[in-house]
């Protein structure tokens, strides 16, 4: 690198912008965390009523499969929803998948005849279940997602304070040592000719 002035002036604002572009990222960083620790309860508590509502559903379908039989025949009548949408949100430039399912009129897809009420109770249970599981879904997507950009973050951080920044302070100092040694020479070289 040339040692002048304007290289001097080039690295400090190179200086500037490290410094600047070190506390976006940590700042970036400290919010993705708030998100990522919201999120993190959020999945603790869906977990357990999740939990909850699995065994709730199956211990319904063991006594529906006890009072009318094996239902495999009822469940394969049952249609294949297709009502999830996903979208995404931006948390910080990170793309975050909010999973949706649309709410419709729930309509029971088998006969009164070859049911009962225990059939209906495990068939409005395992729609909440699914409800739950598509939640459980977005929350685990998004906390992955999430501690992949604050994985990214961290290091990119890192690499402004313990590389760039101080490389560019080594930089200046280099230069404005030079600078100052050839002024007191050209100072030197100066009062020489005067002299003479």
């Amino acid at each position: 690198m040339l040692i002048t002035k304007g290289n001097l002036l080039a690295c400090k604002e190179s200086l500037r912008l490290a410094k600047l572009g070190y506390e976006l990222m940590d700042r970036k960083r400290v919010i993705l965390m708030q998100e990522l620790s919201k999120m993190m309860d959020d999945v603790k508590e869906l977990r357990d009523v999740i939990d909850e509502t699995y065994d709730k559903a199956y211990r319904s379908l063991q006594r529906a499969n006890v009072s009318l039989g094996v239902i495999d025949r009822i469940a394969n009548l049952m249609p294949v929803e297709e009502d999830i949408k996903i979208v995404y949100r931006s948390v910080m430039g990170i793309e975050i998948p909010k999973v949706t399912i649309e709410e419709k009129e729930v309509k029971i897809p088998y006969a009164l005849s070859v049911s009962n009420s225990r059939l209906d109770e495990v068939f409005l249970q395992m729609r909440q279940v699914k409800l739950y599981t598509a939640k459980l879904a977005e929350l685990d997507n998004g906390m992955y997602r999430l501690a992949k950009a604050i994985e990214k973050s961290r290091k990119r951080a890192n690499a402004l304070e313990q590389i760039v920044i101080p490389d560019l302070e080594i930089k200046i100092k280099t230069i404005s040592d030079a600078l100052e040694e050839k002024e007191r020479e050209e100072f030197i070289r100066m009062k020489l000719v005067k002299k003479m």
